[in-house]
Parts: structure tokens; C-alpha cells; sequence
């Protein structure tokens, strides 16, 4: 495969022209990276998106004219595999849940560093969900009002080591690996290691998917130890 052929291209839909800019110098500087075009508005972003089919998209959320929100639902609808990572100012729970029930692949803050940012493309790119670690206890707080609490049942919590159950009732709480790191007493690498141990061990692909699973079984509700 050649070099071009392994570069992730990535479409910007952003009104902030500045904004663009600064993104597009960001990921230019890594060398797996091709920002093959921008769009200041969703229509724009919409055509953009036919003509250069982008392994991944930046969206904005509040746009003028159509909404980030009707230019995702437009995007899905013409390419339904396409990953769309919504880059927003809102920290708005009721604007997080919207995106990801409307197919975002992820939801990230504009205040996140520049290289979170450039993780979370690579780690979008390549399949997995990601939202912003801020907003994770936020999408969990919007699901406990939700469905009854399932079984254990055959769910896969019975494989985790009591460490790991620990784990995942911390990404119920949306604690980040530091948080967790000092609540427990361990090394930050050691929590990144039992976050992955969960995440393979219930055939997840997130710690949001792993906290949205663990409001599901009543884990929310338990204290780590």
C-alpha cells in the first residue's frame, strides 16, 4: 500500500474560517493525515462530503442555515458507514445524546488539547466511538433514567476480576483513567490495561459503550472499593 493510499482524508465543516485553518495546519503536520477539503456550512459540507467520500468528517454542531445536527442526518442518509465526529463549543447533554442517536461516530469539545484531538481521529478512523472524556458522565446521567437495570445473565460480567468490576463502576461514573488512578490507589498504566481487559472481555469498542453497559446492569448504582 503507498503512503498516500494509508493517509486518513478528512473533510472540515466548520463556519469559523480560523477555526478550519487551525485544524488543517494541526493535522498537516502529522503525516497519516490529509485534509482533503472544507465546507463553511452544512449544505457545503453535504456536497463536499459526495464528491471526496472522506474516510472522516469534523462537524460542527451550530452552523447557520441547516444545523450540524440536519447536516449529519443528510450525510448518513447519502454514505450510512460514514464517520462523522461532531467538534462542538456545547457541552450540552441534550446535544451529545441527539448526535450519537443520530449516527455521530463521536462528540468532542473544541477546548480539548491538540492532541487528544488527533487520538481521537485516528481511533474514529479506525472504528471506535469516542466522546470527550467531560461528556461521558453526562451521556451516562441521561441514560439512568432509562430501561430497568438487566441481569448478569450471560451478560459477560461474570468473566471481569473483581479489579476490573471496580474498573467498569468507575466508567459508569465517567471518572477519567487519572481519576480512577487515584481513587484506587494504582498507576494510571495500570488502569489503562483493566480498561482494556473490560472492553475486550464484554466485546466493547469504548469506555463510553463500557459506561453506557455498565448504567444498563444497575454498576452505576455500586461503589468501587
Amino acid at each position: 500500500m503507498s503512503e498516500e493510499a494509508e493517509k486518513i482524508s478528512v473533510l472540515l465543516v466548520d463556519d469559523h474560517t480560523l477555526f478550519r485553518s487551525g485544524i488543517r495546519f494541526l493535522l498537516q503536520r502529522h503525516a497519516d493525515f490529509q485534509v482533503v477539503g472544507e465546507a463553511a456550512d452544512g449544505v457545503e459540507g453535504v456536497k463536499r462530503a459526495k464528491q471526496l467520500n472522506p474516510d472522516v468528517v469534523l462537524l460542527d454542531l451550530h452552523m447557520p442555515g441547516i444545523s450540524g445536527l440536519e447536516t449529519l442526518q443528510m450525510l448518513l442518509q447519502d454514505r450510512p458507514q460514514a464517520t462523522v465526529l461532531m467538534l462542538t463549543v456545547s457541552e450540552d447533554a441534550e446535544d451529545l445524546s441527539a448526535a450519537l442517536q443520530a449516527g455521530a461516530r463521536g462528540y468532542l469539545i473544541k477546548n480539548i488539547d491538540a492532541d487528544y484531538l488527533v487520538r481521537a481521529i485516528r481511533r474514529a478512523a479506525a472504528g471506535e466511538a469516542v466522546v470527550a472524556e467531560a461528556m461521558t458522565a453526562k451521556l451516562v446521567a441521561q441514560l439512568k433514567g432509562g430501561a430497568p437495570a438487566r441481569t448478569e445473565n450471560s451478560s459477560g460480567l461474570d468473566k471481569l476480576t473483581p479489579r476490573e468490576r471496580e474498573i467498569l463502576i468507575c466508567l459508569a461514573r465517567g471518572e477519567s483513567n487519572k481519576v480512577i488512578a487515584r481513587n484506587l490507589s494504582v498507576a494510571e498504566s495500570t488502569v489503562k490495561i483493566h480498561v482494556q481487559n473490560v472492553l475486550k472481555k464484554l466485546h466493547l469498542s469504548s469506555r463510553v459503550q463500557a459506561a453506557v453497559f455498565a448504567v444498563e446492569h444497575g454498576l452505576d448504582k455500586l461503589q468501587a472499593h
